[in-house]
């Protein structure tokens, strides 16, 4: 019996997210929840994280965990062991799958599910029936109890779903002090602390954007600093969904080379490349003398054999081609 988790990852829509595997595959063409087998001195929680990562280069954040399934293929017996989970990150980058799908758990029944994942989806959708949101009447209780450091940082660092998220950021629209400490611990050594609170922060950026300009030159200064690829992927995020006039011009080269190294580099996340090269493409609107540079740049990343970054480049180069 082989331990295999999967992740129900719902978006803010209250979508999940389902992903269809290959032709050259156990079960070609066959949808399913992401996820994988677990290793030896493995948490199940650690290899969903690890496997979305590696799989979609996504970051989710774990709400529950829903009974595990038993099931024989014949050539492979397995226990699915599935968690539901949230995310901010809209867009999977396929590594090893062949499309994916954002439905709705009423949807769910019509998908031509893996056999393993059949009842996983149906114990979702008895789940996400019984499961009801928390009153937006809990904030002002929420945010009373944030105005102490020490309660904040617990409540960051417990963080179990998007919908928290939601009301932290609400709280730091309100309090400029709260949405500083959040700055601040995203560079703390506590890795979970630190992903969750930029986490947090792309969350504030997605609902209140104002809030984040007086703080976005300190993030591009910082980003060569940041060692935790969460955060890197996060303040990355929040770069690239701004405007280069909105940072100071003299950051702007510091920006770009920024941005092209970790593009050329062989150590970076399929998402961190994305980042960048969305970032650098807006820099080269605002500078032209770019483009031949990140039109090769891209063009040399074809030979990665990632699915997801040589779509997003295709992406890029027909917009660059399009000015």
């Amino acid at each position: 019996m082989i331990d295999v988790t999967c992740a129900i990852i719902r978006n803010e829509d209250e979508e999940v997210l389902v992903v269809q595997r290959g032709e050259n595959t156990d079960h070609p063409y066959k949808w399913e929840f992401p996820g994988g087998k677990v290793h030896e001195g493995e948490t199940d929680e650690d290899c969903i994280i690890r496997e979305i990562r590696e799989e979609l280069s996504m970051d989710i954040v774990i709400v529950s965990r829903l009974g595990s399934v038993e099931h024989d293929y014949g050539f492979r017996q397995i226990r699915l062991i599935p968690f539901v989970c949230d995310t901010l990150d809209e867009l999977p980058f396929l590594s090893e799958h062949a499309a994916f799908q954002w439905l709705s758990p009423d949807a769910l029944a019509s998908v031509d599910f893996s056999e393993a994942d059949i009842p996983v989806a149906g114990s979702y959708v008895e789940y996400a029936g019984a499961v009801t949101p928390k009153a937006v009447s809990e904030k002002p209780a929420i945010s009373r109890a944030l105005q102490e450091d020490k309660e904040l940082r617990t409540m960051v660092s417990r963080l179990m779903s998007r919908k928290e998220a939601e009301l932290i950021a609400l709280s730091a629209a309100e309090n400029v002090e709260i949405f500083e400490r959040l700055l601040e611990y995203s560079f703390s050594e506590d890795a979970k602390l630190a992903f969750r609170a930029s986490w947090t922060l792309t969350k504030v950026t997605d609902d209140y954007p104002e809030l984040i300009l007086p703080h976005l030159e300190s993030m591009v200064e910082k980003i060569n600093e940041i060692k935790n690829e969460s955060v890197l992927r996060c303040f990355l995020r929040i770069i690239s969904m701004s405007e280069p006039g909105q940072i100071n011009r003299d950051l702007h080269g510091m920006l770009a080379d920024s941005s092209f190294a970790l593009l050329r580099s062989g150590f970076s996340a399929i998402a961190v490349k994305a980042y960048a090269m969305e970032i650098l493409y807006k820099l080269a609107i605002e500078y032209p003398e770019l483009k031949n540079e990140l039109s090769e740049t891209i063009n040399l990343l074809k030979t990665e054999g990632s699915a997801g970054i040589i779509a997003r480049g295709r992406q890029i180069l027909k917009k660059l081609s399009a000015k």
